[in-house]
């Protein structure tokens, strides 16, 4: 095991896998340690309690585990417990000197050569390899190593998973529209990262349920009600989805920033689509002889005070209640009486 270029780290599971490696060389400007499990660390603000029987357990078990890797592979056993029990870490020449690693070398072929001639003991046999000269063959990622990798972030998963599930629901409102190809792709790519990843099965059904309040509230009068039951169960889905403490690195969880700017925005939406429809309900109705009231016409007739007028594309016998009106005015509908248009000039 190589740790390089300078800048890189052997930190957490890393330091287990450079000291369980026959030959563990660092370059310089590299270190290696901080293998406390993070997953037993405080919450912030939080004090670690270091009397804790679970805790303790954890510990020393991880502990037992650097020793044993380091006793077999013949390096310091003190650092290697210090690395998981203190967080200690190591910097490369610090690393060589406290028999943590074997050599330091700053680039992969400075690394070949000074592995040529190295012995180590494999099985009782010697081994002498014979590295100058060797070819570096560097595997890239393949664009599925590539994806999977993006798909391993929480962050990425939360927000394909709720820009699917609502792209969908835009797509039932608003057939043809053609979001519903994206969020189906979207929602595929989540589950895909959800195949990956520990996730909460309650999380995500709370999530669901969020949507599901969320699309009720649109076709029934419940003044928001649904809708504010939605974000509570969205929110809480939102931060259920993922289990922190199942994680070795804190960054591999859904930030709260994340969360409320995705469900405020999704809320947003929300309400004004609600409050759009109420106010569609409130208004008055806009057909029949209903929706005549408020209209515009001409007078084809001298109204005085009865006569013809012309509104909305059909002819009208009305009634003028300010005085007559001459033809070629303009009018506006009062009222209806008996088929008849109660008008006056506009």
């Amino acid at each position: 095991i190589w740790v390089g270029p300078g800048g890189a780290r052997a930190a957490s599971a890393g330091a287990f896998i450079t000291m369980a490696a026959d030959i563990a060389a660092m370059a310089e400007g590299t270190n290696i340690g901080s293998s406390t499990p993070i997953s037993l660390g405080p919450s912030e603000g939080e004090q670690p309690d270091k009397d804790d029987p679970a805790r303790k357990k954890i510990m020393e078990f991880v502990a037992s585990e650097a020793r044993k890797i380091a006793e077999k592979r013949g390096r310091s056993k003190e650092w290697a417990e210090k690395f998981v029990l203190e967080g200690k870490s190591l910097t490369a020449h610090e690393a060589l000197e406290n028999n943590i690693i074997n050599l330091i070398a700053n680039t992969r072929e400075d690394l070949l050569t000074r592995l040529d001639g190295y012995e180590l003991q494999r099985d009782g046999q010697t081994i002498r390899l014979q590295t100058s000269g060797v070819p570096i063959k560097v595997y890239e990622r393949t664009l599925k190593e590539q994806v999977m990798n993006y798909l391993a972030d929480p962050n990425v998963v939360y927000l394909l998973l709720t820009i699917g599930i609502y792209a969908l629901i835009a797509e039932f409102f608003t057939p043809g529209f053609g979001v519903g190809i994206g969020g189906a792709i979207c929602l595929l790519l989540a589950l895909l990262g959800l195949q990956v990843l520990p996730f909460n099965v309650a999380g995500l059904a709370f999530i669901l349920l969020g949507a599901a309040l969320m699309i009720i509230d649109l076709f029934t009068p419940t003044h928001l009600a649904l809708t504010v039951g939605g974000v509570i169960s969205l929110l809480i889905g939102s931060f259920m989805l993922f289990d922190i403490k199942s994680f070795e690195a804190p960054a591999l969880s859904i930030s709260p920033i994340n969360i409320f700017v995705t469900v405020g925005t999704i809320t947003a939406i929300f309400v004004f689509m609600v409050t759009k429809g109420l106010l569609i309900q409130r208004k008055p109705v806009a057909t029949g002889k209903e929706g005549m009231i408020g209209a515009v016409g001409t007078a084809r007739d001298e109204l005085n005070p009865t006569g013809m007028v012309f509104v909305q594309g059909e002819y009208w016998l009305a009634e003028a209640i300010d005085g007559p009106i001459k033809p070629g005015e303009s009018v506006r509908v009062e009222r209806i009486e008996n088929s008849k248009l109660i008008v006056r000039r506009t």
